[in-house]
């Protein structure tokens, strides 16, 4: 006599079924049956080696069935807006310069544009505004966030890097001061632009808020870059209401070091994986 199978079930079904037939049985020793859905061996279970037990994902590669980790953040979705926003800003910046030594229409409206804006706002505000992209303001800001850095992760590389973009601003905008030779606006000579103080105010204001964000929380990092572009945009109006600078000036020097502060983040994020 054959006994009839007893029925199988789980919790939820809603009833029992008999235990189904396993498919392909009869070729279960044949040389390559793993992972093609037959068994490997003639009782149905894994060979004793884990690696043995896996099938092979996309492409033939190891690994298991999809989701399959993709590629490192630094080289997916960090770096491709990075290279929009550095991009973006060269290309204004070239077009801005551009404009600025060729005596372009660019310039002309934004001449006109500098003598409706000179003057405006009360001049001991202004004053203070355009004071915040000095060297005695802006550069002991960003001497204390490399000081907390190093004190609190010495985190040197880091730190070296922020001190070095801060060298290459005057690097920077001194030979196209002496190339450009444009005059100013109110006060004799030339030489204006880009606006070196605007470059100071961003370059050390966007390179401590950089070095903190290791060190804060996701509110706080957002304040502390909110407060560098603050600062540095109310820098460059200082300096137009006061009739330090034209507004191209400004313009310029915020794209140049938009280019910068791109390629610090970018080297600050590689050496955080050293």
């Amino acid at each position: 006599m054959r006994e009839t199978p007893r029925p199988q079930g789980t919790a939820g079904d809603a009833r029992a079924e008999p235990p189904q037939p396993r498919p392909g049985g009869a070729i279960a020793h044949t040389v390559g049956a793993l992972c093609s859905g037959t068994p490997h061996r003639s009782d149905g279970r894994p060979p004793q080696t884990p690696r043995g037990a896996r099938c092979t994902g996309q492409a033939g590669f190891p690994g298991t069935t999809p989701p399959v980790p993709g590629k490192p953040a630094l080289l997916g979705p960090l770096r491709r807006p990075a290279l929009l926003v550095l991009l973006g800003c060269a290309a204004l910046f070239a077009l801005v310069t551009w404009q600025v030594a060729a005596h372009g229409p660019l310039r002309s409206a934004d001449e006109r544009l500098g003598r409706s804006l000179f003057g405006r706002g009360p001049a001991s505000v202004t004053e203070l505004l355009a004071d915040l992209g000095s060297m005695t303001v802006a550069l002991p800001v960003l001497a204390a966030a490399i000081a907390y850095a190093l004190w609190r992760g010495r985190d040197w590389p880091r730190a070296l890097a922020a001190a070095l973009a801060m060298a290459a601003v005057p690097a920077l905008v001194i030979p196209l001061k002496l190339w450009i030779a444009r005059p100013g606006p109110l006060e004799p000579g030339t030489g204006w632009y880009p606006s070196g103080h605007t470059a100071t105010a961003a370059v050390a204001y966007g390179a401590a808020a950089l070095l903190l964000a290791p060190y804060t929380g996701r509110r706080l990092r957002r304040w502390t870059m909110a407060a560098a572009g603050a600062l540095t945009l109310a820098t460059g109006a200082g300096l137009v209401l006061r009739g330090y600078h034209w507004p191209l000036d400004v313009v310029g020097s915020l794209c140049l070091c938009g280019v910068l502060l791109v390629l610090l983040r970018l080297a600050q994020g590689r050496t955080t994986l050293l």
